[in-house]
Parts: C-alpha cells; sequence; structure tokens
C-alpha cells in the first residue's frame, strides 16, 4: 500500500480522558445527568452533536450550548491530555521509511486535529491532516477518505484507512480502501467485525503486515 490513511483517537492516541472529562465539564455546567463514564466512552468517534442528543434530547439550544462548554474546556486543557499508544510510533516510522504516504483522516473537528499531530513526536510523518467542519454533525470520514485519495492522486487498491471505529472502516469500504481495525482503540471487535474490516490487528507492531 502506497498511501496509509490512520484515525487519531483511539488509534495513535488514547484520548480519553481530554475527551470525556470534557464531555463531563459540559453536561454538569447544564445541570444535566451525567451517564456512567463506559457509555461515555462509547462517545469518542463520532462528533458531539450526534452524540449530546443522547444526554439533552431533541433540544437543539442545549446541545449548542454544550457543543460550546465542551469546547471551552477542550480548547485548552482536554487536546492536551491524551497519551500516545505503545508502539505506534514505531509502527508509523516504519511505514515512513518504506516509503509510504501517511495521513490523518479524523472526525475530530478541524479546530484540534492539526495542533494534536503536530504535537506528536512523529507527527511531521503526516502529509496531510483531514479533519471534519467544527459545525459537522456527521463523521464524513466516507468524504475524508475520498479526498484524500483524491488528493494524493492514489488509486483504492494502493490505499489502506486504520482505525478503531465502525465509521473508518464503513468510510474505508465505501471507497474501495483496504479497512483495517486496530482493537486497542474505543471500539469492539465485534464493532469492526460488523463493519467488514478486513483485519483486526491486536498490536501496532502487528500493522505493517496487516498492510
Amino acid at each position: 500500500m502506497s498511501l496509509i490513511l490512520f484515525d487519531l483517537d483511539g488509534t495513535l492516541i488514547d484520548s480519553e480522558i481530554g475527551i470525556v472529562t470534557s464531555i463531563e465539564y459540559a453536561l454538569e455546567k447544564l445541570g444535566a445527568r451525567l451517564p456512567p463514564r463506559e457509555t461515555l466512552r462509547s462517545w469518542i468517534g463520532p462528533p458531539l452533536r450526534a452524540t449530546f442528543p443522547l444526554a439533552l434530547g431533541d433540544d437543539a439550544a442545549a446541545v449548542e450550548r454544550a457543543v460550546a462548554l465542551y469546547r471551552e474546556r477542550f480548547s485548552t486543557i482536554g487536546w492536551r491530555e491524551h497519551t500516545v499508544y505503545p508502539g505506534i510510533g514505531d509502527a508509523v516510522e516504519a511505514l515512513a521509511t518504506r516509503g509510504a504516504t501517511l495521513a490523518v483522516v479524523t472526525s475530530k473537528p478541524d479546530l484540534y486535529a492539526g495542533k494534536i499531530v503536530a504535537s506528536l513526536p512523529f507527527g511531521v510523518r503526516f502529509e496531510q491532516v483531514y479533519a471534519v467542519s467544527a459545525q459537522s454533525s456527521v463523521s464524513e470520514k466516507t468524504e475524508l477518505i475520498a479526498q484524500a485519495l483524491s488528493d494524493f492522486g492514489r488509486p483504492a487498491a494502493e490505499a489502506a484507512m486504520i482505525g478503531d471505529r465502525r465509521f473508518d472502516i464503513e468510510g474505508a469500504r465505501a471507497n474501495g480502501v483496504r479497512a483495517i481495525g486496530v482493537a486497542w482503540g474505543f471500539g469492539s471487535r465485534e464493532e469492526l467485525r460488523a463493519a467488514g474490516a478486513d483485519a483486526i490487528i491486536e498490536t501496532p507492531s502487528m500493522l505493517a503486515a496487516a498492510i
């Protein structure tokens, strides 16, 4: 594969603390009931406008207020509250050394995605970061993957998408791209299999062989 696309949250970084704590901050400010942490963990991946209604119902104004409160904390503190998964840096470096073109495709808003990737020890290895608009309420992975294929001029058969949630796998399959699920992120193996992953890997050291 000559073009390797990586998801960010749950694939390159464990961002649970920053994201979940910022969600809790927003809901507490609104006086809403806090779902269990395990439930909030499953919110990592989709856009906030798709998940806040699970706690706030169909109150569009409350959802927008929650998004603003989330960003109030995340933009100053939360974006830095993550850790790099062990071994993923080595895997990224190995793929880059082999001559693969690397990019990030994430559902995280463009307000933060580029800044986070640039802060990673291996961030320079990614030639582009594709992220959703801050106003989006859908994942947009399918469109972002298609944009990456177009920008780099690569056929789908020469590309792979690496991710931990069904949105990554579904976006890859919609574009005819090899879909590789990772077992160390926020999605389950069952979710990845149901979405149609071509392979599911247990550790970053298995990535090169899976590609």
